[in-house]
Parts: C-alpha cells; sequence; structure tokens
C-alpha cells in the first residue's frame, strides 16, 4: 500500500481548496463564527480541521470511503487484517471489543489489574468477569499482568468463559508473555483482547517488546495518543483471526461510538501512521538510545534508582520491559511520588506520569531530545538536593498487594446499579462496594462495585488519600463516605 498517502489529511486539504461553504454543522463554520478570544488561543487552524465526518470530509454516503482508506493503511502498517479508528479515546475501544467477545451474564477471564475503563465495560454490559490475579511483586509494591499459567487455570475453573482480556504493557511499562497467553485462548477457540493502550510505538521498532497483534492476539486495543503523535481521545482498535467477527466488533462499536466524530482526531491517527512507517524506526531508535542515557544519569544521583528489567523482568514478575516509561522508584527519599509530582510542577513546571507512593513516571516518547532530557535531569536533581525541605511524608498503609483482594459478591452492573447508601468510612468493613475507587492515574481500580471491603483496602485508600492520592470517581474523593450497597448486596445470577 501506499504509505505516503494520507486520505484525512488529503481530504481536509481538498476541502479548504475547494472552499466548500456549509449551511451544516459545526456552527462556527471554518472559525468565521468562534469568539475571537477562543481563536487567539486555540488558533483558527483547530477550526478549520473541524468539519462533519460525512458531509464535510467527505460526501453525505461516504463515497469517497476516506475514512475506510485511513484505515486500511493503518492496519497495513501494523500487520493487522482489520483497524478501527475511535475518537473516544482506548476507553470505547476496549468497551466494544469486550461486547463482541461476551454478553450480559457471559464470563469474560480479566486480569485484576485491568483499567477503569474495562470496569466500566462490566458495568454496562453485565459481562461477569472472573478475576485472574496478577503476579505481585511484594518487594516494590507493584502488580504486573498476570502469566499464562494463571488464565489456563481459570479457563480450567471456567471453561465456559467467552475469552481473555490482559492489559499489557502496564503504566509501569511492565508486559505480559502475550504469545503464551494467546495460545492459551486459541487452544479452547476463544479470543484474547489485549488493553494495549500504552504500546502504539510497539509494532514500529525490533528492540521494543513485542505487540499484540505479532503475539497472536486477536484484538488489541491502543491510544495513539499515550506514546504516539495523535491527538487526545485518539485511539484504535486491531483485529485479526477467526475467532472475531470484524462486522460484530464494527456494529459494537458504534452502538458506544459518537456519530459527531471530531476529524480532527482521524487526521492525527493517520498522520501518524504515515510517521511511523517513513521515520518510526529512526525516532523510536533515538528515542531509545535518550531512554538508556535518561536511565543512567538517574541512577547516578544519590537516594534515586531506576526500574529496569533487572527488577521488573523474572518469573513471577514481568514478561518483558518497555525502557521508555521512565521509573523513578523514590523509596530511599523522605518524600511520596505525590509530594515529588507536586514539586516538580510547581517549582519546575515539569508534569510527570503516574506518580503513586514511592514512585514517579517520568515517559519518554520520539518527541524527546537532548533539551528535554536535560531539563528533566536537572529538575530531578534539584528535588532530590532539596530534599530536607519536605514535610514528613505521610505513611501509605500498604504491606503488601495481595492484601488488596476482596471478594466479588455480585455483578458490578447490579451492586452499581442497585439501591446504595453513603455511610461513614469507619463503618464500611464488611460492606459490598457500589462504586469505583480508584487511585488516578494510572486508574486501576482499587475497589469494584460488588467488592465486599476490607479493612486492609479501607485503611490503604484513606491513608493514600491523606498523603496526596486523587480518587476522582469516588462519591466522595475524601473518602470520609464510602458508597455501598444497601441493604446487602443483591442477587446476580452466577455468583455465589
Amino acid at each position: 500500500m501506499d504509505h505516503d498517502a494520507v486520505p484525512v489529511l488529503e481530504a481536509l486539504a481538498r476541502y479548504r481548496e475547494a472552499g466548500e461553504l456549509p449551511f451544516s454543522p459545526p456552527g462556527h463554520k471554518q472559525a468565521r463564527g468562534a469568539d475571537p478570544r477562543v481563536r487567539e488561543v486555540l488558533g483558527d487552524a483547530v477550526f478549520h480541521g473541524d468539519v462533519l465526518a460525512s458531509g464535510g470530509l467527505d460526501d453525505r454516503r461516504t463515497r469517497a470511503a476516506v475514512l475506510v482508506k485511513a484505515e486500511q493503511l493503518m492496519a497495513d502498517a501494523v500487520r493487522a487484517e482489520h483497524t478501527f479508528f475511535s475518537t473516544c479515546g482506548s476507553s470505547l475501544s476496549v468497551k466494544s471489543a469486550m461486547l463482541t467477545v461476551a454478553g450480559p451474564h457471559e464470563k469474560l477471564l480479566v486480569g485484576r489489574d485491568a483499567h477503569k475503563s474495562v470496569v466500566s465495560g462490566l458495568v454496562l454490559s453485565g459481562i461477569h468477569p472472573v478475576w485472574v490475579e496478577p503476579q505481585w511483586d511484594e518487594e516494590r509494591l507493584l502488580a504486573h499482568a498476570p502469566p499464562a499459567e494463571a488464565f489456563e487455570a481459570a479457563f480450567a475453573e471456567h471453561p465456559d468463559a467467552r475469552g481473555a482480556l490482559v492489559t499489557s504493557p502496564t503504566p509501569y511499562g511492565t508486559c505480559a508473555g502475550l504469545r503464551a497467553l494467546a495460545d492459551v485462548c486459541h487452544r479452547r477457540g476463544r479470543p484474547l483482547i489485549v488493553d494495549e493502550a500504552w504500546g502504539a510505538h510497539l509494532p514500529f521498532h525490533g528492540d521494543l517488546p513485542t505487540w499484540a497483534m505479532d503475539a497472536g492476539a486477536d484484538v488489541c486495543v491502543t491510544s495513539i495518543h499515550k506514546m504516539g503523535s495523535g491527538l487526545e481521545q485518539g485511539s484504535v482498535f486491531h483485529l485479526q483471526g477467526p475467532h472475531i467477527d470484524p462486522l460484530t466488533l464494527a456494529q459494537r462499536a458504534d452502538l458506544l461510538g459518537t456519530t459527531s466524530p471530531n476529524v480532527l482526531l482521524y487526521a492525527g491517527l493517520d498522520g501518524w501512521r504515515r510517521q511511523m512507517v517513513q521515520h518510526g524506526d529512526r525516532l523510536l531508535g533515538h528515542a531509545l538510545d535518550l531512554a538508556a542515557d535518561v536511565r543512567r544519569r538517574l541512577e547516578a544521583i544519590d537516594g534515586l534508582h531506576v526500574n529496569d528489567r533487572a527488577d521488573f523482568v523474572d518469573q513471577g514478575l514481568a514478561a518483558d520491559l518497555d525502557p521508555l516509561p521512565v521509573v523513578i522508584d523514590l523509596a530511599q527519599l523522605p518524600f511520596t511520588g505525590y509530594q515529588a509530582a507536586d514539586w516538580l510542577r510547581a517549582h519546575r513546571h515539569l508534569d510527570v506520569h503516574v506518580s503513586d507512593h514511592r514512585r514517579i513516571n517520568t515517559q519518554l516518547t520520539h518527541a524527546d531530545d537532548r533539551h528535554t532530557a536535560e531539563a528533566l535531569l536537572d529538575a530531578v536533581g534539584e528535588l532530590v538536593a532539596r530534599a530536607d525541605e519536605f514535610p514528613d511524608a505521610p505513611t501509605v498503609c500498604l504491606r503488601s498487594p495481595a492484601d488488596l483482594r476482596m471478594e466479588q459478591t455480585c455483578l458490578p452492573r447490579d451492586a452499581y446499579f442497585g439501591a446504595y447508601e453513603d455511610v461513614p468510612v469507619e463503618e464500611a468493613e464488611g460492606r459490598v462496594a457500589a462504586e469505583m475507587i480508584t487511585p488516578y492515574p494510572p486508574g486501576i481500580p482499587t475497589a469494584l462495585p460488588g467488592e465486599r471491603l476490607t479493612r486492609t483496602v479501607l485503611d490503604y485508600l484513606r491513608t493514600g488519600v491523606e498523603a496526596g492520592m486523587n480518587l476522582p470517581d469516588a462519591a466522595a474523593p475524601d473518602l470520609n463516605t464510602v458508597r455501598v450497597v444497601a441493604d446487602g448486596p443483591p442477587s446476580a445470577p452466577g455468583l455465589p
């Protein structure tokens, strides 16, 4: 295929050159109606690229197949059979994949380190999750994706499960053994869904971990905006193999998606694909070299440790590691990752990705260069040098990540949509959660609807909030109260 072509960008250029005069949405009409104060900040190019997908980018019957051609090029670029664009982020894409594989009350094997978008899919669909335990790093208090053997055991116990879903890479860059996991699923004629939101770059350089399609996964979901050059909410999901019907997947996506997609996001996806096909190996090679240098120099700073393969990749831990998320362990210093992230933003105008009770993740991409790397190194160096100026770090009560696991008493959907009450956190132990409670980022829920709350989990969340943890989806983000199922858990088919 001709990867010089960028069907979406070319269609936008034709629209402008033709001087198309819209008597249709969007109402700003090529920036003319936009507030000048908004145009001053955003620039007119944003409005010029904001046209209808049908009746603008393409004709009313989409006869030029602009989007179809762009999706076909993306599929060819990454060695998939089918690709679908999404302007609602991977949160929509992963729900679409789940709804294609399983229906209400049907079982789906899911790694318990799943993102909140997966849990949202369970709530909306009524799918019965069979949780598969992550591999717990007791020393570093971190979870890695479950191994193939854990999914094998789960299938043996639940042979009626419709498929499996795993998250790889994690927000910390650790990866699952996808080939072995795909084999486990395919021996049973079941599909594997991979939430690969953090892996958009993986197909484009040989020194990066194997990406889902090359490993044999059936569907993988990728956020181009996370590690690529797409705009926020730009996502794709790829499909291959005989286990999932592409038309059914497209219809599930249509069920959840918007009828007013922002073609600016399509353009970002289209342009990223061309950039990676033509220059990805060089750009990512430079990023890998830069990351190796940044890792080495950060490791040389007293009090810091940069997590690497020796920490994360081993039997009982992760199968592989993407080195571009530079995860800095601060356990030897007198402040938390939350404090470090706040200080870096306030004093050095530098934003990190993930911050937790002992780490910050300073991810690098192909967009970084020596200038940004030096700014990072200088800022982190000053952070460490001023460690004695920080107030005492609050203690987060977490002895072992495995202590956070709770009993799932009913389907997430039934708990979420049932009768509820808000109770003081001191009285929530033993009650069944009616909400998600999610430290964000990275967005992996600690408590799910339908799980019976334990004192260990409540203490972890309570002390986490006191230390700076952000719980944006809880009814009470300060966790003074917790939303729980009223009058005992509701009944749910297939669960005790």
